[in-house]
């Protein structure tokens, strides 16, 4: 449990951040809570039918997602990051990386932004394989970073 102190400076951050921010840290609480019960009812590869077609790293439209858009779509992408990474440890669960990169995911979605969603794996350390999901949109790194060195690219989804 976190310090009494540690709770009150981050509601006050909370009440500073203004209005526009608050929203998007709710929608991205939303978001990853939405995330984590489409998981746990649905089947993966039902869930995954919304996040658009499962590509080789390589393909042109993954790389595409990783190449610098408009001003104004990679400042949404950042703040959609922002607002992911501030949400995370509020959780009532363990917001994990698939979680955090499908709210993202389907945040950009809604302001008709593209993104790559990355699948990676490899072997771990304190289990047999370790596995990490990131997202990337507009040229922005927007979650999952940095990824691991340990972990190889498996596909996209685009």
């Amino acid at each position: 449990m976190a310090p009494l102190s540690s709770i009150a400076r981050k509601l006050r951050t909370a009440l500073l951040m203004g209005p526009r921010r608050q929203l998007l840290v709710a929608e991205a609480s939303l978001s990853m809570a939405a995330a984590r019960v489409a998981l746990a009812v649905y089947p993966f590869r039902k869930v995954s039918r919304n996040f658009g077609a499962f590509v080789p790293p390589t393909d042109p439209r993954v790389l595409a997602a990783s190449v610098q858009a408009a001003e104004e779509e990679a400042r949404t992408a950042k703040a959609v990051g922002w607002a992911i990474k501030t949400a995370a440890p509020w959780m009532p669960f363990r917001a994990v990386c698939l979680q955090q990169a499908m709210a993202a995911h389907a945040m950009l979605k809604r302001r008709g932004i593209a993104s790559a969603m990355h699948f990676g794996a490899g072997k771990g350390a304190d289990k047999p394989i370790d596995a990490h999901a990131w997202l990337d949109a507009a040229g922005v790194k927007v979650t999952g970073y940095p990824v691991a060195s340990n972990l190889s690219e498996i596909g996209c989804f685009v």
